[in-house]
């Protein structure tokens, strides 16, 4: 790997050469020439491998026997990885020329800029904001995580709204995430307890317990194919999204933070339950239900973790809590009907 290299392009991948090919073919249109690719490949069985040595020999592929799950598989790369920057990027992502550049310019503004995001489109309408993002991820203060653009299943055109807000954002999606190699060395890398779903938000969150901030830059975007290796009614990413959302809470609040506000996120899962089994077919109320079971299970291992995180803290939680919705988005969004720009624009300007 050359010297020169400034970004380690880091791309887990598991099955869909077609897509696999989109995504690198306009990975390499770009004008920034300081990088070089690592793709993770989880096991696939279609033959992607010799896809990859055949029409980009230029990719460094590394053969998992195993699918390690998208942390797995970022964890690969970033320990591998030489250059002070890593993009971790999914393979279902389509970006313009301009991509590497301006995001290169974007962390490189502010040393203590840990992570920087795109604003992220949907590849089937490129009108919209795509689920896994948005123009910036933001978090209530009951753990629930939003974008700028998206609540829940509520997605928006995107008309600009949210070019000229503040730039800092609570986390930062894992569908094209710029990294600080130097920050994962000091905070650690992704949670692989996690598998997938968000496992780049809890690293955000750590890593503005130690310090640094989390940005997006509105100048450039990238394309994504939303729910393309799990679609959004899949039990099993119901299930990941609710249990590690709740690890991730526990992770990185103070001890008498979670005193107060856990009990409330629990009560709220178990309204989820009820409101399922009564009204749909019960597939979220399932997913709950085993989320909550694991976490009652797995209690000592994960208090060692929010121990672990905790002596990473140089901010407390107060003012942490500054970039956080200090209402429920929850219900925001089910009971008030406001809409993403409503609540993000009226919390940001208010900062």
């Amino acid at each position: 790997m050359a010297s020169q290299n400034l970004i380690t392009v880091v791309i887990p991948h598991y099955n869909g050469k077609d897509i696999l090919n989109d995504c690198l073919s306009s990975l390499y249109k770009n004008t920034f020439p300081f990088f070089e690719t690592l793709l993770i490949d989880n096991g696939s069985t279609d033959g992607s491998q010799k896809f990859i040595d055949q029409q980009y020999p230029q990719v460094k592929c590394i053969q998992n026997k195993i699918n390690l799950g998208y942390a797995g598989a970022c964890n690969q790369g970033i320990q591998l990885a030489k250059t002070p920057f890593i993009l971790l990027l999914n393979n279902d992502t389509v970006m313009p020329a301009n991509f590497l550049e301006q995001m290169y310019q974007s962390i490189t503004s502010n040393r203590l800029n840990a992570a920087v995001q795109p604003k992220i489109l949907s590849i089937q309408d490129k009108r919209h904001f795509d689920y896994s993002g948005g123009a910036g991820g933001e978090m209530d203060q009951f753990g629930y995580p939003f974008a700028r653009g998206r609540i829940f299943d509520l997605v928006e055109k995107d008309d600009g709204q949210y070019d000229d807000l503040t730039n800092d954002v609570f986390w930062t999606s894992g569908c094209a995430l710029l990294m600080r190699k130097s920050v994962a060395e000091e905070i650690g890398t992704l949670d692989e307890d996690f598998f997938a779903h968000q496992e780049e938000i809890d690293w955000n969150w750590r890593a503005r317990l130690a310090g640094y901030n989390n940005k997006v830059t509105t100048v450039t975007h990238i394309l994504h194919y939303s729910g393309y290796t799990l679609r959004s009614d899949n039990q099993y990413k119901m299930y990941l999204n609710h249990r590690n959302n709740i690890i991730m809470m526990i992770k990185n609040y103070s001890l008498l933070r979670l005193i107060y506000l856990l009990p409330i996120r629990i009560l709220m899962e178990f309204t989820t339950v009820v409101v399922d089994a009564l009204f749909w077919e019960g597939k979220r109320a399932r997913a709950v239900l085993k989320a909550l079971w694991y976490i009652v299970a797995h209690s000592y291992q994960i208090l060692k973790k929010h121990k672990q995180v905790q002596q990473l803290r140089r901010k407390p939680d107060k003012q942490i809590m500054k970039n956080m919705y200090k209402r429920s988005i929850v219900f925001q969004h089910f009971v008030k009907k406001r809409s993403p720009f409503e609540c993000v624009g009226q919390f940001r300007n208010s900062v």
